[in-house]
């Protein structure tokens, strides 16, 4: 199948923000690929690591509450 891979990088981002947590913390269980494109788009610091949460960079952390309000609330 082909996908916008964008717009699925749009749609984890804004899901991280759910699970945001400890001042811009969030919760990794998410596509690995997805997660790889958020780290080399500046949005999320190296996920590959042993942590089960990945930290947002301040730019990821506003655009994913940005797209968590864009999609989420009424």
């Amino acid at each position: 199948m082909d996908y916008d891979t964008g717009k699925i990088d749009d749609m984890v981002l804004a899901l991280l923000w759910l699970t945001e947590h400890d001042n811009g913390r969030a919760w990794k269980g998410h596509d690995w690929d997805a997660m790889d494109r958020l780290f080399q788009k500046g949005y999320i610091y190296e996920p590959k690591n042993k942590a089960k949460s990945v930290e947002f960079t301040d730019e990821g952390a506003k655009r994913s509450e940005e797209l968590f309000k864009r999609y989420f609330t009424r």
